[in-house]
């Protein structure tokens, strides 16, 4: 249960003074969550400087002022549509004070005649005088400091202001308690980081613009508790994993040297290397969690079947799940290619298949006579269930959570099986240790041979005419492309109203031979558009980053990216995997919208230069920080809300080893420290991994 102390934290927006449910409908929308605690991870963008004091004759017009002065008259308009006035006066000079749609009452409550009052906001010269219009602060002498203070300034979204957000943030700060400290002493000495409420405070309580980089010691400390957290979190589920018993498989190498034999070419070094790897895992008398992690074209697919015929071979089964249909489809024609001739039956399950043949195909594999199953979330259904499931491959597991991976474990009658991810993504070294730190990970790092690089090229938006023209000529000489339309917004909405006006436009140029496919269709009516772009029956395909993951066209040999420097480098370098995959040249060409930033140049240079996935992802993530890689919704890698990869990498190794440290000394965090690391984890939402302590 989450510790007592951390309530105050974890109760609903509306429960803080001023916020009701529409502020609190705007500020989530803001913070990304619906409670107090996520307001502490809502840190400042910018700063107000008030502490500018100057008499009213020294007052720079546009400058941010604190006035102190003497209230005269006020002005009270005669029609509605006038300003109300208020003078100020010091023995300098007058100030105007100018309110629009003014309560007259109100002010005379704030401003009474005679009184002496702090102003801040910003001024301006006008009729030959100062004024400030609707001041950001009205107070007392007595309130002056306060007022001349640094004000934190937060990020915002439609329907919360400045004023209603820094109220809500203040109010969240001020419930945070003081925690018993679950880091390690020798390195909050050697880090000079203070507790974590006062680092808090401190993080919201800029002194100025230097202190809001997310290098400073007290969000170096933040990050690093929110990355303690995230690295016990997956410590734990892997101990989780690997507690449950699992099995020796050693097959006696008759299918897969059948298999190898018929390949038209030899392995790499690199997937013999993570061949040898699984086959290791797998040989153990403990569960496999590995992670298979490929740039596109490295050959996952083959040290997969390899690693599932092993399973066979001791009569055994093996799945392979995909995260869409169409990817499904293509798996099983691929394995049912390679295993021609081997004798291994290899069934396909989706969503969309009722009837006869889904029974039957059912009860083949209860009664284990199909040996490797393809297929979507249908594998995870109740109605499936496997004779004795030795090996599980999960293609694309960021597209997938733990809990089906879990789940997919759950479907068979005999031990939990083995378990392998494959990820066609290259996630920088960092991200991997945190998206994937409960699994051992091999890595693709080379092509298999014949693989063509694609010849890439980077052009303003303002030739495209050009572009359709050399489209025009390659599709007469036979060519298929992909055109891929601009990344507008994260609904897909707009992303599919730019796919469907660049359709229309192609449609002009190439008629019934160009399709469309995007987020916002029907899936069945998507995966049929690609299917007739696979099969030839289209040479152009339009489409959003739905095909990023997705249909195999080795004939497909052009793509073109428009507003090319809206993606992300990875995503861009995904998206280009998509030609090159036949013995065909091929090329990308990204259109972009000038003028670039030098972020955009930068990435868009990267991408002309080098086709190694790897470094791609590493200069991604130095160009974008983590928070962009991490935050993109379709990835599902985990959202962090305080640490930044990109500028705490150095911490992540620590964290590691230090979550390693405590669980082997302390497996059941009972110890004082423990306690407080398990409260640590509360705090940034792990409770599956806490219930995970004392299982099994």
């Amino acid at each position: 249960m989450r510790p007592a102390v951390l309530n105050p934290l974890f109760a609903e927006l509306t429960g803080l003074k001023g916020v009701g449910p529409r502020i609190a409908r705007a500020i989530e929308a803001a913070v990304g969550g619906t409670h107090v605690v996520d307001l502490l991870w809502h840190f400042p963008s910018a700063v107000i400087d008030r502490r500018f004091a100057p008499k009213i004759a020294d007052i720079p017009d546009g400058a941010l002022v604190t006035v102190t002065a003497t209230v005269g008259p006020h002005q009270v308009p005669r029609h509605k549509r006038q300003p109300y006035r208020v003078t100020l006066h010091d023995e300098t000079g007058e100030l105007t004070l100018v309110f629009f749609r003014a309560n007259a009452d109100y002010l005379k409550r704030q401003l009474p005649e005679g009184a002496v009052r702090v102003v801040s906001g910003r001024a301006q010269a006008f009729g030959g005088g100062m004024q400030i219009t609707h001041p950001d602060h009205i107070g007392t002498a007595a309130e002056q400091q306060s007022l001349q203070a640094i004000e934190p300034t937060y990020p915002l979204s439609a329907g919360v202001s400045r004023k209603p957000m820094q109220k809500a943030v203040r109010a969240a700060v001020n419930l945070a308690p003081p925690l018993p400290e679950w880091l390690d002493p020798a390195l909050v000495a050697r880090e000079g980081w203070a507790p974590w409420r006062e680092s808090l405070l401190a993080a919201h309580a800029p002194g100025g613009e230097a202190d809001l980089v997310p290098e400073t010691a007290p969000r170096r400390r933040l990050g690093y508790d929110e990355l303690l957290a995230n690295q016990l979190a997956l410590l734990l589920l892997r101990r989780n994993m690997r507690r449950k018993p699992g099995r020796a498989i050693t097959g006696d190498g008759g299918l897969r040297n059948r298999v190898l034999g018929a390949l038209p070419y030899r392995l790499t070094a690199a997937q013999s290397r993570a061949l040898d790897e699984i086959l290791g895992d797998m040989a153990a008398p403990s569960r496999m969690l590995r992670l298979l992690q490929g740039d596109v074209g490295s050959g996952k697919t083959v040290v997969a079947l390899l690693a599932m015929l092993a399973a066979v071979e001791t009569g055994a089964q093996a799945a392979l799940m995909a995260p869409t249909e169409i990817l499904a489809r293509q798996h099983h024609a691929v394995l049912n290619r390679l295993c021609e001739g081997a004798g291994v039956r290899i069934g396909l399950l989706t969503g969309r298949g009722r009837g006869k043949g889904r029974d039957l195909l059912l009860r083949h594999v209860a009664a284990g006579a199909v040996q490797i199953v393809v297929g979507t979330h249908a594998l995870f259904q109740d109605e499936v269930a496997f004779n004795d499931l030795a090996l599980a491959v999960v293609d694309e597991q960021h597209r997938f959570g733990v809990h089906q991976r879990m789940a997919l474990a759950a479907r068979t009658s005999g031990p939990p099986p083995d378990i392998l991810v494959m990820s066609a993504t290259p996630i920088p070294r960092t991200l991997t240790l945190t998206a994937y730190g409960d699994m051992d990970v091999s890595r693709l790092d080379e092509k298999p041979p014949g693989r063509r690089p694609v010849a890439t090229g980077v052009m303003p938006a303002g030739r495209l005419d050009e572009v359709v023209a050399r489209l025009v000529a390659a599709v007469a000489g036979g060519a298929r492309a992909y055109w891929v339309c601009p990344l507008v917004s994260e609904s897909g909405a707009l992303d599919a109203a730019a796919a469907e006006d660049r359709y229309a436009a192609l449609q002009t140029v190439f008629g019934d031979r160009v399709g469309l496919a995007h987020g916002k269709m029907k899936p069945a009516a998507r995966d049929d558009v690609m299917a007739r772009f696979a099969a030839g029956d289209l040479s152009v395909l339009v489409a959003t980053t739905v095909i990023e993951v997705g249909v195999d066209v080795p004939e497909a040999t052009v793509m073109v990216i428009e507003h090319a420097e809206r993606f992300g480098l990875a995503q861009l370098h995904q998206l280009r995997g998509r030609v090159g995959r036949g013995g065909a040249e091929s090329s990308c060409v990204l259109l972009y919208a000038p003028p670039l930033t030098e972020t955009a140049r930068a990435r868009l240079e990267i991408l002309r230069r080098t086709e190694d996935g790897f470094r791609i992802a590493e200069e991604d993530l130095r160009l974008r920080g983590a928070g962009e890689i991490l935050g993109t919704r379709q990835s599902g890698l985990p959202q962090f809300r305080v640490a930044d990869l990109a500028a705490h990498a150095d911490l992540l190794p620590v964290a590691r080893d230090d979550a390693y440290a405590l669980l082997e000394q302390d497996p059941e965090l009972k110890s004082p420290r423990g306690s407080a690391l398990r409260t640590l984890m509360y705090l940034f939402g792990r409770d599956a991994a806490i219930a995970l302590i004392g299982a099994g």
